[in-house]
């Protein structure tokens, strides 16, 4: 048998994948041999544990790099898209990426007939890191010549750095003019009737119109994101922060009202021209009217949720009835009331006068406690002590029913201690800290009418 001529001389042709274990080979015969007809012949040797339901396809492009990488699509043709993270495996070859959501291979991934993967043309593309569409760690995006705007992110500092720079290396290699012009993409609409390009254009009929063929090109001129562009963004807006007028301006035109939770407490007063904040009084009328036999009246938490929405109309909103049936919950009343108190910027009780309110609590005897006390308490702003006056004759009221709402007064002092009483600066006596604003609340409500009486015992 004679051996085969030059021109028999078939080439044969694996890529990476065929060489693994069970892969597809091929030979493919020279198409200049004399025996071949019309067509190129194929021969193929297939492994016993494979199955091939059809033919692979020959394989003309050289896979620079694939593997899984976290991808979201933000930008279609221009258009904003609402931002959602998948898992993708991605393959970088000739001048495009593809992106499978197949867990193989994807020449030998299970795909149905006629799939075709999403893919990016870098040919004229734009690569670089960013930190402001993501709150993800090691996020780069992808903007296309058409739009299309896709961020890449990994966990593996490495693994991402890698991709950024095979991506980055072959948009350079590419010719900057292939298919990135106008002309050549209204040719394109024109000539092609690929279901691909239409389907990537954002088109539903096989030949888009010639007002979409314009507003596209419009959007290829101007949609780009442009390092220029953004530099102009930001440098007006630093323009716009600094001439803003201040909040107290504001409050002045009557622009933005006072706040009532966050705000110093002579603030509020002075606002609403009275020594008690009108929030504190209409809630302590609605728990007295219908919540002092309620079980676990201030230990019991309300829901968050509404309270935050009390709050909200409190501060925006002038006439506040707590009788509405949406503040029905008595528990969303008092858990308003004492977020009310635990966000003023300065407690009830006064950071000045912490320690002095901690050493009269140490004192041994019950009665110099009680004048120590006393003596303090008359020392206080005035909206402070009317304020704290009005509040401790409504839980000592609380206290009375504690047969029936089982709210004695170490449990009042156990809730308020902290909320009314802290230091400006947490040391590392915490737990001892605590302790005195629990005691210091109880013997306020055990001792109220020595402490608050018109004359000293």
């Amino acid at each position: 048998m004679q051996g085969p001529s030059a021109s028999d001389t078939s080439c044969e042709k694996l890529t990476p994948t065929q060489q693994n274990k069970g892969a597809v080979q091929m030979r493919i015969k020279s198409a200049n041999s004399h025996h071949d007809r019309h067509s190129q012949s194929k021969s193929m040797i297939l492994s016993e544990n494979v199955k091939v339901k059809e033919p692979v396809s020959k394989i003309t492009e050289v896979v620079e790099k694939e593997g899984y990488i976290q991808k979201a699509k933000i930008a279609d043709g221009g258009k904003k898209l609402r931002k959602n993270w998948s898992t993708s495996w991605i393959v970088l070859a000739g001048g495009k990426i593809e992106f499978y959501k197949e867990s193989k291979h994807p020449a030998l991934a299970n795909l149905k007939p006629g799939y075709k993967p999403e893919w990016v043309d870098l040919h004229g593309a734009h690569i670089e890191w960013t930190t402001e569409k993501s709150s993800r760690k090691n996020v780069f995006q992808i903007t296309t010549v058409s739009g299309n705007e896709f961020l890449l992110q990994s966990d593996i500092d490495f693994l991402i750095a890698d991709w950024f720079n095979v991506i980055k290396n072959a948009i350079d290699r590419l010719p900057k003019e292939q298919s990135c012009t106008p002309r050549n993409l209204e040719f394109k609409l024109q000539r092609s009737s690929s279901s691909e390009l239409l389907s990537n254009l954002g088109t539903e009929s096989k030949e888009p119109k010639s007002e979409h063929r314009r507003s596209l090109i419009f959007r290829l001129n101007y949609s780009t994101s442009d390092t220029n562009d953004r530099n102009r963004v930001k440098s007006r807006l630093k323009k716009f922060i600094s001439r803003r007028p201040s909040l107290k301006t504001l409050q002045e035109k009557g622009l933005i009202k006072e706040q009532v939770f966050g705000s110093y407490l002579h603030l509020v007063c002075e606002h609403e021209n009275s020594t008690v904040p009108q929030f504190v009084k209409r809630c302590i009328e609605a728990v007295e009217q219908r919540g002092l036999d309620v079980d676990g009246i201030y230990r019991v938490s309300g829901n968050l949720a509404t309270i935050q929405k009390l709050r909200f109309v409190v501060n925006q909103e002038e006439k506040l009835n707590l009788d509405d049936s949406q503040w029905e919950d008595i528990h969303v009343v008092t858990g308003a009331l004492k977020m009310f108190f635990r966000e003023l910027p300065e407690p009830l009780f006064p950071y000045c006068f912490f320690e002095q309110f901690v050493e009269a609590i140490k004192n041994p005897d019950s009665n110099t406690r009680v004048k120590l006390i006393r003596h303090l308490i008359q020392k206080l702003p005035r909206p402070n002590h009317d304020t704290m006056k009005i509040l401790f004759e409504h839980l000592k009221k609380i206290a009375a029913k504690e047969s029936v709402n089982r709210m004695s007064t170490q449990s009042l002092g156990i809730v308020f201690g902290p909320t009314l009483l802290r230091p400006e600066k947490e040391t590392g006596n915490m737990a001892v800290h605590m302790l005195y604003q629990n005691q210091i609340v109880e013997l306020m409500l055990s001792e109220y009418s020595k402490i608050f009486g018109s004359e000293e015992d």
